[in-house]
Parts: C-alpha cells; sequence; structure tokens
C-alpha cells in the first residue's frame, strides 16, 4: 500500500464514476491539498476492456455505485434498485479489482485498497470471521467465517436460531450493502414473529429495495422473503440490544485512516435500521462522548475497537467500521467493517486524531503525503548512508 517515494508529490488516480460524487469529494480534497487532479478510471473502463495505469501512480478504487450501467454490467439486473443478484455482483466486482491489482502491478502503480481486503469485506460471513479471530467483539453469528454452514432458507434461519438460542437476528445479505436486503427478526414463540426490513416483493415475487421500513407478521410472509434472498447467500447474527439517545436506538459510523480513527457520526433511528436513507438522522456525538464516561466506559477504549477492526485490513488505507454500543453504552461490539465507508460529506475530523479541519478524503489525502514524506526521508538517509559507507 506504500506509494513510492521516488517524488515527494504522489500521481494520484482513482477508479470509480467519474461524474460520481465519491470521486468529486476526492478530488475537492485533492486539490485542497494542492496536488494535480486525480486521473479518473471509469469503471466502465476496467469491466468493458480492463484497466490501465501510469508507472508510479497511487491508485484508489473508489465504489462502483450509483450507476446504472456499471450495476448493470456487475449485477446482470436492468433495474438497480433490485435486490437480487448480489452474488453475481459480488464475483464479478472482485474479479475487477483482480484486474485492477495486476494491471496496477504490471505497470508499477500502488493500490491503496488491498484486493484480499475487498474480497473479505465484501463477504460479511468472512468479514465476521476474521474480525471474530482477531478478538474483535463482534455479534454471535452461526454462519461466521468459511467453514460455515450455507443458509439455503426459511428452514435454516428457524433451525439456527433455535440451535444457537437467538430469538432476535438480524438477517444479511452476505454480499449487501448500504442495509439493501436486511432483515430484523424477533421471534416469541411459535408462529410469533416480527420482521422489519426495507425490502418490498412485487406480485412477480421480485424484490426491491426501498426507503421505507415496513413490518411483516406472518411467517408465510417473512419465510417467502427469506427463501428469495437466500440464493445470493445469507449471514445471521445476533440482534445486540443497543443504547439509545433522545429515544432512538443508536450506533455510529466511525472511519479509520492509516490505523487511527479520525471521524465518527452517530446514527438514530425509530427502527431497527439506522442508515440516513431509511429515515436515520445524525445523533449527537458529545452526547454519546458523554454518555460512555458517566457510564465508566472509555470513549478511546471505543475508538480503540474500531482500530483493532480496520488493522484486519492491513493494505486498505480507510476502513468504515459500524460500531454497536451496548444498552448502558460501556460496552460496544463492531457490526460491519466497510471498503467504502467514507461517504460523509462536511464532517471534520475528531480531536486529537491528526485530521481536525479535514473531512474523510482530506484526511486520507493527508495520510499518504505523510506517508510519501517518511518514504522519502528514509530513502534519503540509506541512500547517505551508502555514500558514507563508501568513503
Amino acid at each position: 500500500m506504500s506509494p513510492s517515494a521516488s517524488s515527494a508529490t504522489p500521481r494520484l488516480a482513482v477508479v470509480g464514476i467519474p461524474s460520481n460524487r465519491r470521486v468529486g469529494l476526492f478530488q475537492e480534497a485533492v486539490r485542497a491539498a494542492g496536488l494535480p487532479a486525480a486521473r479518473v478510471v471509469p469503471w466502465l473502463e476496467v469491466l468493458r476492456g480492463g484497466p490501465s495505469f501510469l508507472p508510479g501512480e497511487t491508485v484508489r478504487i473508489e465504489s462502483p455505485g450509483e450507476d446504472a450501467e456499471v450495476d448493470r454490467l456487475l449485477r446482470g439486473a436492468d433495474d438497480p434498485t433490485r435486490v437480487e443478484g448480489s452474488a453475481l455482483w459480488y464475483a464479478r466486482f472482485t474479479s475487477a479489482v483482480r484486474d485492477i491489482a495486476r494491471a496496477a502491478t504490471t505497470a508499477g502503480a500502488v493500490l491503496l485498497d488491498g484486493p484480499r481486503d475487498i474480497e473479505v469485506l465484501f463477504d460479511k460471513r468472512l468479514c465476521h470471521g476474521v474480525l471474530d479471530a482477531a478478538g474483535v467483539p463482534v455479534p454471535d453469528s452461526p454462519t461466521s467465517g468459511p467453514d460455515a454452514a450455507p443458509v439455503r432458507g426459511w428452514a435454516d434461519v428457524r433451525r439456527l436460531m433455535a440451535d444457537h438460542r437467538m430469538p432476535r437476528v438480524f438477517l444479511k445479505p452476505a454480499h449487501g450493502s448500504s442495509a439493501s436486503g436486511v432483515v430484523a427478526l424477533e421471534t416469541a414463540g411459535p408462529g410469533r414473529l416480527r420482521a422489519s426490513t426495507s425490502v418490498e416483493r412485487d406480485e412477480e415475487g421480485r424484490l426491491f429495495n426501498s426507503l421505507r421500513v415496513c413490518r411483516l407478521t406472518s411467517e408465510h410472509e417473512v419465510g417467502a422473503l427469506v427463501d428469495a434472498l437466500a440464493p445470493d447467500g445469507l449471514h445471521i447474527e445476533r440482534w445486540l440490544p443497543k443504547a439509545s439517545q433522545g429515544g432512538r436506538v443508536a450506533d455510529l459510523r466511525v472511519v479509520v485512516v492509516a490505523g487511527r480513527a479520525t471521524h465518527a457520526v452517530v446514527r438514530t433511528s425509530r427502527s431497527p435500521m439506522t442508515n440516513l436513507h431509511l429515515g436515520g438522522t445524525r445523533g449527537d456525538l458529545d452526547q454519546v462522548r458523554a454518555a460512555v464516561e458517566d457510564a465508566g466506559g472509555s470513549w478511546r477504549a471505543a475508538l480503540a475497537v474500531c482500530e483493532e477492526a480496520a488493522a484486519c485490513f492491513p493494505d486498505t488505507l480507510c476502513v468504515g467500521v459500524d460500531l454497536l454500543p451496548a444498552t448502558g453504552w460501556r460496552r460496544f461490539a463492531v457490526g460491519e467493517a466497510n471498503a467504502f465507508g467514507d461517504l460523509l460529506p462536511r464532517l471534520t475530523g475528531l480531536p486529537g486524531s491528526g485530521a481536525e479541519g479535514l473531512d474523510t478524503y482530506g484526511a486520507q489525502i493527508a495520510s499518504l503525503l505523510d506517508r510519501t514524506r517518511n518514504d522519502r526521508a528514509r530513502n534519503d538517509r540509506a541512500r547517505n548512508d551508502r555514500v558514507t559507507d563508501t568513503r
């Protein structure tokens, strides 16, 4: 991941959607740092003909989302709101990432995102297994790791919930993002259940994402939904009771850059899903810090949990971590880790993080420049040592 130290100014390239806000925000950070604009390698170019890079470039891989044609090539569906197809999306996306890595290596360019890291981060089962093996606190899961039994449908879900004594679980598509296809399920005896989800089914049984969280109470409906989700792979996690703020459940997205937690945002909701596009709202981070300290906990320790999670992906500069505070604000677990979890516009860095006054993209550019300067200084010292030895 370390950029070439042959120049004090890194030459940047970004694989992304040229018109997308993510690329735009990254370019703004590049310009603010006084660097030449990053060369944009469109995802369509990657998927249609293969990428090409220049010697010495430092390459960022950005999300391929929010482009209908790119989504069609990856998912095989014409409607980007469709839920199905995430397994195909994952296979094609990770194959394309490997193509990017090979092209970068051939050209003598350097990646800021590790291909293997991305493969794990986009498979919730693998990601959970890696975090758990590293001692990072995570919710219990019967589908953790590469050797877990597959979930083929509703019957498997019911059996695993019973076997592991999990009356409340989150069902997550293994390769989903942004709460797509997620079902928050709670049971209370035979035939008594309630599911919260943003998935809607049409008359033909096709699944679509919506911006509205609905509730299902019929086992027939829930079973049919789970059976439709299962072919793409499902991950099951125990539903942990979360702390609240202002009468709404709360969690945090924490961005870790180069091993250090630099940004955090509180998300609150009246539904189990706190995603902002599903009706969640930003909470008060100062209140969270105060609640943690008042409960006898440590805010620094909470951030350290996120840093431990990000350390599981050493070849990736930036990781977004979803931090779940338990009721009482003293204990924390990691819900997910995200390769593209840095889209937090206008959010500046945490006090003492070294990213004060910078957004998430600016923090990554600053880290990259620091690393470039450090590498250059090491090379200069090594060169001077060699000159001294020859005298």
